[in-house]
């Protein structure tokens, strides 16, 4: 997605441990417009799949999943990182490890939200290491439903979470697989630059 990449090279900004900052447009301050084409775009390559939920994680995905969830004119259900009071009765959970925080977390979604007549489709900002979609992609499991696939707007291609996730047989979709990024040129190559 052009639109998407041009965004990043602009905005984008390459800190050390291998972190890029899109907090400007994509998960601090929203750029909606942008947002809208991102929808497009997995309403588009999941034209040909049956889709009547969007499963996301807390916080920086809700956003965009709202978004695209707008396209698929389906509800967005977000996994929560921590128990609250207001989520009663009965919960799947799954640990996740951040990569962005460090930290482990346990994510919640309440049964009532996610069951076996569920086709979902996994939405998140970022893929690193993976392990937010494996920890979502086991909340579906536990609910019976169904995983239809995973949207992606930014994906680190040289972290190993795509592969993984590839590997268990989940359907990906990336709009921007990044190669690679250096810290001290300000560089930033796509797996489909020319």
């Amino acid at each position: 997605m052009q639109l998407l990449k041009d965004r990043i090279r602009k905005d984008g900004k390459i800190k050390e441990g291998n972190v890029l900052k899109v907090d400007s447009f994509l998960n601090h301050q929203m750029d909606v417009k942008l947002f809208k084409e991102i929808g497009k775009e997995f309403k588009k390559r999941f034209a040909d799949c049956e889709i009547n939920k969007i499963v996301t994680i807390e916080a920086s995905g809700i956003g965009i999943a709202c978004v695209v969830a707008e396209c698929f004119d389906v509800p967005v259900v977000f996994a929560k990182k921590n128990k609250t009071k207001n989520i009663a009765g009965d919960v799947y959970t799954s640990r996740v490890e951040s990569f962005t925080h460090g930290r482990i977390y346990d994510i919640i979604v309440a049964k009532e939200f996610l069951g076996k007549d569920d086709k979902v489709l996994l939405i998140d900002d970022f893929l690193a290491n993976g392990k937010a979609l494996e920890g979502l992609a086991e909340l579906i499991e536990k609910a019976g439903a169904e995983l239809v696939g995973a949207g992606i707007v930014i994906e680190k291609g040289f972290q190993r979470g795509g592969d993984e996730i590839r590997k268990k047989g989940i359907r990906l979709e990336s709009l921007a697989i990044i190669e690679s990024m250096d810290e001290k040129t300000k560089t930033i190559i796509f797996r489909d630059d020319d």
